[in-house]
């Protein structure tokens, strides 16, 4: 397929080399412009571009930028966007760590949802719930016993086909959590979070956490607010906790 990804940070390009090594066509854009990957998509085999060429003629797009620099990109970038391209959201929201306070997002506790009211496209959240490190070292063969799995949410089933696919060939099993208005599932602070856990644990904690938002919304924002302090004062601590 060809897929262009919006996003040059350690998950950016960890997709980038792993789908280059899958047969993919890659074409890879950033904020700091193409001189700034021309050595990274030389080496791997991907092609640097401006985010407004990265997006055209794609099949699938990925959007792996920071939360606060989703506003950012160019007004109207997905405006003339085929309605068959298939848009994921990678990212994750960290208030306390990184993005500042985004009103929007505080209310319904959905970031995605507010990240499809930017981009004005429907999205399908994956890649956020996993590290890079993990990414590039932990994915096996489909039938595998140590085969982990990926939390997808989105509102189109051809869409999330095409995820599973991707996924699926990236060495791990997809589970649907649902519909985007579902995604809170495996946002920060959730237990789908960066666990590398088998497709049968992570439907026992997403079944576990129910479907209202607004049940968890109090125990799972003061579980984020606490990893993100812990992450500040000693990452490979949080990162222990997280096994």
């Amino acid at each position: 397929m060809n897929i262009g990804i919006i996003g040059s940070g350690e998950m950016g390009r960890c997709l980038a080399a792993k789908l280059v090594k899958g047969g993919h066509t890659i074409t890879m854009a950033n904020s700091r412009g193409p001189a700034s990957l021309q050595e990274f998509t030389k080496g791997i085999g991907a092609i640097a571009a401006t985010v407004e060429e990265a997006i055209l003629h794609q099949q699938v797009i990925i959007v792996s930028i920071p939360t606060k620099n989703v506003p950012n990109l160019p007004i109207d970038l997905f405006r003339q966007l085929p309605e068959n391209v298939v848009v994921i959201d990678t990212g994750n929201y960290y208030p306390n760590l990184r993005d500042g306070a985004i009103t929007a997002i505080d209310q319904t506790g959905i970031e995605s949802w507010w990240v499809q009211q930017q981009l004005g496209v429907p999205v399908v959240k994956v890649f956020n719930a996993i590290l890079a490190t993990s990414l590039e070292a932990l994915g096996r063969p489909k039938g595998d016993r140590n085969r982990i799995a990926l939390p997808v949410a989105g509102d189109h089933k051809k869409a999330k086909d095409v995820v599973f696919q991707l996924v699926d060939e990236l060495g791990f099993d997809a589970f649907d959590v649902g519909p985007i208005v579902l995604s809170w599932k495996q946002q920060p602070g959730t237990p789908l979070y960066c666990r590398d856990i088998d497709l049968a644990e992570l439907k026992k904690r997403a079944d576990a956490m129910g479907t209202i938002w607004s049940d968890v919304r109090d125990q799972l924002t003061a579980q984020r607010k606490a990893d993100e302090a812990l992450m500040a004062a000693d990452y490979p601590a949080y990162l222990r906790g997280l096994q």
